[in-house]
């Protein structure tokens, strides 16, 4: 963790000063370390809040997106703690491969190894590809990154890119 070498103030009433040094007492935690835990989440309770979003399928594109800005954010000294475990039993099957195959890419690009977890996750049986038409197939089975190949989901981008 990098030395805290700067100070930021906050105006607060009375009442929520209050209120924050209880929330803070009953984590455990200091209010300042109370204060950035909810301001900037640790990386490993933001994946997990990102995974548990790829639930709800009307939020698909919203969570893939901010996983993809999440993954594409850290330095390879920070994959291994925020991605190495991960809740995905709750996921569907096409879920747990996309965030699987978004780990995956990611470690590609960082020249890490993959967390153990996304080996547990079966590829689909079926192919799935990310747009529904048929046009674009040939060009989505050339282009999809090795990744998602292997889970048998066919996309035009990667981690780090946008469509």
């Amino acid at each position: 963790m990098a030395t805290k070498s700067m100070q930021l103030q906050v105006r607060v009433t009375t009442k929520q000063k209050v209120a924050i040094r209880r929330l803070a007492r009953r984590s455990g935690q200091s209010v300042s370390s109370y204060v950035l835990s909810r301001v900037l989440p640790d990386e490993r309770v933001r994946f997990g809040e990102i995974l548990r979003s790829l639930q709800e399928e009307s939020e698909w594109r919203f969570a893939l997106a901010e996983l993809n800005d999440f993954l594409a954010g850290l330095a390879p000294s920070e994959f291994r703690d925020a991605v190495g475990e991960a809740e995905i039993g709750s996921l569907t099957l096409l879920a747990a491969n996309y965030a699987a195959a978004m780990v995956e890419q990611a470690t590609s690009r960082l020249g890490v190894d993959p967390p153990d977890w996304t080996s547990d996750v079966e590829p689909l049986d079926e192919p799935h590809f990310a747009v529904p038409f048929r046009s674009l197939r040939a060009h989505l089975l050339r282009s999809a990154p090795v990744a998602f190949k292997r889970r048998n989901i066919f996309v035009d981008s990667s981690v780090g890119d946008r469509v």
